[in-house]
């Protein structure tokens, strides 16, 4: 792979994982994602069920996508995410069946959930496996990261612990993780009033963070304003892979509007 190759897939993660978070950035997967998240173990066992079926049918999609009709693309998007979303839940029944129990309805729908068909439609059916791979890992830890976060602040708040219960899904070596936390349990968290507080308090605190000066450094303008005629004729403002014939129209479009506006001036 060479280092071009390698710095774009690396570029997908982290665009999936951070720019294009599917639950704090574009706010989909709301359902499940307020639904399960009112402890950390629940936040798990759907962030892996999620994460496995949107890893598995971006890979799969890419790999077969030439061969997939244009008429039929949409049937097929489906019925490959829900292949993965039955064995998500064959999985979960066999080995956490406890939890299976508590999570199975919203482990079932995730054959519609939007975050994994948005992503299959708009980037794994036109990029190479490599790259679908990194975007669906990117997408799929980020769904992950913001579950569990979301579950563990709703279990401190709600019951005052954190780690309760992982042992349904780990094993029973997991039943001495639990920690209690010396604070005043809130039911309120537990359920969905809570759950739309927390989750809006918590999107609130990331977009404080994302419009700090550290972060937002790398999102500044550049120094030619795109509204100035240096912007406007320079080509380096046109996409490079614009065809000659359509940067030749783009030029005369803002020449035409530099002379109307000097003729407006005078």
């Amino acid at each position: 792979m060479s280092k071009f190759s390698a710095s774009r897939t690396v570029g997908d993660f982290n665009n999936a994982f951070v720019a294009r978070n599917p639950a704090w950035v574009q706010l989909l997967g709301l359902c499940p994602l307020l639904a399960v998240s009112n402890s950390v173990a629940n936040a798990l066992g759907l962030a892996f069920a999620s994460t496995f079926v949107v890893v598995g049918s971006n890979v799969l999609i890419a790999s077969v996508r030439r061969g997939i009709p244009e008429f039929a693309r949409l049937p097929v998007f489906v019925l490959i995410v829900a292949t993965f979303t039955t064995l998500t839940t064959l999985l979960l029944e066999a080995y956490a069946y406890e939890l299976y129990l508590k999570i199975a309805l919203f482990v079932q729908i995730i054959v519609t959930n939007c975050m994994i068909l948005g992503r299959a439609e708009a980037f794994a059916s036109k990029q190479p496996v490599g790259r679908a791979l990194m975007d669906a890992l990117g997408t799929g830890l980020g769904f992950a990261v913001a579950l569990i976060v979301l579950g563990a602040v709703r279990e401190i708040l709600g019951q005052g612990t954190l780690f309760a219960g992982l042992d349904v899904l780990i094993g029973p070596s997991a039943a001495n993780w639990k920690i209690e936390i010396g604070v005043s349990p809130l039911p309120i968290a537990q359920y969905a009033p809570g759950a739309f507080i927390v989750a809006g308090l918590l999107l609130a605190l990331g977009k404080r963070v994302s419009s700090t000066p550290a972060f937002s450094a790398t999102e500044s303008s550049p120094p030619d304003s795109p509204r100035s005629p240096k912007s406007l004729n320079s080509p380096k403002s046109l996409n490079p892979e614009t065809p000659p014939d359509r940067v030749q129209q783009a030029e005369a479009r803002s020449l035409n509007i530099l002379d109307l506006t000097e003729d407006s001036k005078s």
